[in-house]
């Protein structure tokens, strides 16, 4: 079988500074659409790893937050690592604009949302609807938001 380079298999996670926000690529269609992929990077690889409960309400949450505050969002997923997540986008998008949507999403998390605002926790919505904790959820936002978020993935630069 022929190997495939993927770019995050390529990141050097032990220099990477988290949290941050990093643009991977800017993919162009066939037609000449674009997307940007964007690394979420919310706690340090290797050293921590956000529980599954939390990060799947954060997941949940971050689908809605991110769309009230950035144009084009396609998806937000969940790395399987647990650090953090992809970021879909149509078109070009800037790191800073990204870092802020994030920041105010976590803070809406870590401050305002209730069990009432969390989406997707039925039976009929989601596909492990018990695994979900919005403790966890407000506990990791608040340790994310307190490490301040960077527009670069190396170097330090808080927004």
């Amino acid at each position: 079988m022929p190997q495939v380079e993927v770019e995050s298999f390529q990141l050097d996670h032990t220099a990477v500074k988290a949290p941050y926000v990093r643009k991977i690529t800017i993919e162009e269609g066939p037609l000449g659409d674009k997307i940007t992929n964007f690394d979420l990077r919310l706690v340090q690889p290797n050293e921590e790893a956000i529980g599954m409960a939390g990060l799947h309400t954060i997941e949940h949450l971050l689908a809605g937050l991110l769309r009230t505050r950035l144009t084009g969002v396609i998806d937000c997923s969940p790395f399987g690592c647990q650090t953090g997540f992809h970021l879909i986008t149509w078109g070009e998008q800037d790191n800073t604009e990204v870092a802020k949507a994030l920041k105010g999403a976590l803070t809406e998390i870590a401050q305002a949302v209730t069990w009432e605002d969390v989406p997707g926790t039925t039976i009929e919505s989601c596909g492990n609807y018990k695994n979900h904790s919005l403790f966890s959820a407000k506990e990791w936002a608040k340790l994310i938001l307190s490490r301040g978020i960077s527009t670069d993935p190396f170097e330090r630069k808080v927004i």
